[in-house]
């Protein structure tokens, strides 16, 4: 399991600096929320290292090898703005070579959208569903595939949605049994949940 680096309260020395041990050491690379700016810095000092400017993250070296007998993980976004949390699970599975197919703007005020890609969904192990505002994308989910649902709520929605808390909430008090719930943005957590998942039915 690559341990990600937080790179939003990072300075870019801080994070070469980090990045370097760990291509040293023969491991990979992975730094989450680093905007464009840093991103560039860290490119003229760094050896091997991409932008991937949906997700907010580098990565430094080459991807794990694929490992296709894991079997293939969906991540979902409810509407756009849940993009870039999708985008930053969608990655970190892939950089552990993990099948990944990203399904945008399926949330349920499209209802009909989610319905239409249900066959598409059941080629997957796993599904990880990204939404903001009340965050019922998971749950409604959760419902309607027999798969591990994991929840990430986003922190996009109006006033009351609080930075995210209540779409939290409202996948914390899902009724549909087993959804699986990561914290507010955590599109990272909610790829090694994923990846976890994998490893234990591979065994």
């Amino acid at each position: 399991m690559v341990e990600a680096v937080w790179g939003e309260h990072k300075t870019v020395e801080q994070i070469s600096k980090i990045c370097e041990r760990l291509q040293e050491a023969g491991e990979l690379a992975l730094v989450t929320r680093v905007d464009p700016d840093k991103a560039a810095k860290l490119s003229e000092i760094l050896v091997n290292v991409q932008f991937h400017s949906q997700a907010r993250c580098i990565t430094v070296g080459s991807p794990s090898k694929p490992l296709p007998l894991l079997g293939k993980v969906a991540v979902l976004s409810a509407g756009t703005s849940d993009l870039i949390v999708a985008a930053e699970a969608e990655l970190a599975l892939r950089w552990h070579g993990i099948s990944t197919e990203l399904v945008l703007d399926v949330g349920v005020a499209g209802l009909h959208r989610l319905i239409n890609q249900l066959d598409r969904l059941k080629t997957a192990k796993v599904l990880i569903a990204c939404a903001g505002m009340e965050g019922s994308l998971p749950t409604v989910l959760a419902g309607l595939v027999s798969q591990p649902v994991i929840g990430v709520p986003v922190s996009v929605g109006y006033g009351v949605s609080a930075g995210g808390r209540s779409s939290l909430d409202g996948m914390l008090s899902s009724c549909a049994p087993g959804l699986v719930v990561v914290n507010i943005d955590n599109g990272y957590g909610a790829a090694m949940a994923a990846l976890r998942i994998l490893q234990i039915r591979k065994e």
